[in-house]
């Protein structure tokens, strides 16, 4: 059940009622179908605590975060084991939040979650489209025989939205199977972000409701080491803040920032860096 009475530990600048917000936070701790190195439920919390050592600030949008009408719902109680009641707690969460006029960001979390907002967008927006940055093409059609896994998501956002809806950037990893199917699919940019300007452009044009899906290996584990399963060539940190920069003009209906593992990277670099990228994010899509 989602949290509307306030939230003891809320990610910096984001203490907003909840009837006074315009987004609404709200954790996915769960990862029971990381298929490497587990640790996503942890982000959550973690992004939280951490994010107390940066700004409200940010030069990068020149815009202050203090008073912004962001709440913080906490996290979400989710089972761990079978992924069915937790997809449906996200759907139940993110619906609500959508049905009140507002917009859900989720914190994950493993990126299967991402399905289950997905599921309450397409619900009110048939016409949704989605933005995917991340490493791994997620479009197998089963993982080891399990067909809700981290590694098949977008296959199944596929199965919900049908061709043409998904655009997909930064993929670097997957089967030949995933990336033959995807060219007749989805549009997938390989390696990089070229593009994406242009895509932001279109979809606002046609003021085409947009869900965006961040999948933080997407950055190279070069310098963000705090991610499951790190794959070598990802992009850099003002790489992925331009393309944040550019929802400011799309019509975003919700989004989610998953597969942080902050135990992997005992550093804590990767977690602030988690923390700079949702800032900017909350100050792009308000």
């Amino acid at each position: 059940m989602l949290n509307k009475n306030g939230n003891i530990q809320n990610f910096i600048g984001c203490d907003a009622s909840y009837d006074d917000a315009k987004i609404v936070i709200f954790g996915a701790p769960f990862d029971s179908t990381t298929s490497n190195r587990p640790g996503a439920r942890f982000a959550p919390a973690a992004i939280r605590n951490d994010s107390q050592g940066i700004e409200t600030y940010s030069p990068y949008q020149d815009f202050d975060m203090d008073g912004a009408p962001i709440y913080d719902a906490g996290d979400l109680e989710l089972p761990f084991g079978d992924p069915q009641p937790a997809l449906a707690m996200v759907e139940e969460a993110a619906g609500q939040i959508m049905t009140d006029g507002k917009t859900p960001v989720m914190l994950g979390g493993e990126h299967l979650l991402t399905l289950g907002a997905i599921i309450a967008a397409h619900r009110q927006y048939p016409n949704l489209r989605i933005i995917h940055l991340d490493a791994h093409t997620d479009l197998r059609e089963d993982y080891l025989g399990q067909k809700l896994s981290h590694a098949t998501v977008i296959k199944r956002c596929h199965d919900l939205l049908g061709n043409g809806k998904i655009h997909q950037f930064g993929i670097r990893s997957g089967t030949k199977e995933e990336f033959e199917w995807a060219k007749t699919h989805v549009s997938l940019q390989k390696f990089n972000l070229d593009g994406f300007a242009q895509l932001a452009q279109s979809l606002a044009e046609a003021n085409a409701p947009v869900y965006f899906t961040l999948d933080l290996d997407v950055l190279d584990p070069a310098g963000f080491p705090g991610t499951g399963t790190p794959e070598a060539g990802g992009i850099d940190f003002h790489t992925l803040l331009t393309a944040i920069k550019a929802l400011k003009q799309l019509k975003v209906v919700g989004c989610d920032v998953m597969e942080l593992a902050p135990n992997l990277d005992t550093s804590g670099i990767s977690t602030a860096i988690a923390c700079k990228i949702l800032r900017e994010l909350l100050i792009a899509i308000l």
